[in-house]
């Protein structure tokens, strides 16, 4: 089977903005992975030549309804903002299938994967990340270079 184009054209986008040479070097991703590098769609401070991925989380509305003779008053309002969280994320270049298979093996151990290590970002790897993650304060499918780190598929920052 194979990629759609618009797939394609972001997966090729995605390699050459962290130094990959072609779409033959991108490893099979999810369509809804979210990595951005820095620029106009990442955090400002982001580093040159890294991976950023971006989780929105929805503002809550909160609605208030008053008895008022001779009619009922229904109003809403925000309480709680939406909230924009950037987290550095592995570059593609680094989630090879075989780091893929370690990742799921790690996640295995920890109780939170149940299927089979087939060195895929499927659905099931990416739902064992959110349950990985979300006590962290993560509540997304997009491997966290954090959690990467704490899964000890990644070197801990100096």
């Amino acid at each position: 089977m194979h990629a759609p184009q618009h797939l394609l054209i972001l997966a090729t986008a995605l390699a050459a903005a962290c130094g990959q040479t072609g779409p033959a070097d991108v490893p099979r991703l999810h369509p809804l992975t979210t990595i951005d590098t820095r620029g106009a769609d990442g955090p400002p401070d982001a580093a040159p030549g890294t991976c950023w991925g971006r989780d929105e989380t929805p503002a809550v509305l909160e609605t208030a309804t008053e008895a008022a003779a001779p009619q009922t008053i229904t109003r809403q309002r925000i309480g709680e903002p939406r909230r924009e969280i950037w987290f550095e994320t592995p570059c593609p270049q680094d989630l090879t299938p075989d780091t893929l298979a370690s990742l799921q093996r790690a996640l295995a151990a920890r109780g939170l994967y149940d299927g089979a290590v087939t060195g895929d970002l499927d659905s099931s790897t990416r739902m064992a990340i959110r349950r990985f993650q979300r006590p962290y304060g993560l509540d997304s499918d997009v491997l966290s270079l954090e959690a990467a780190r704490r899964l000890g598929l990644a070197a801990v920052a100096p």
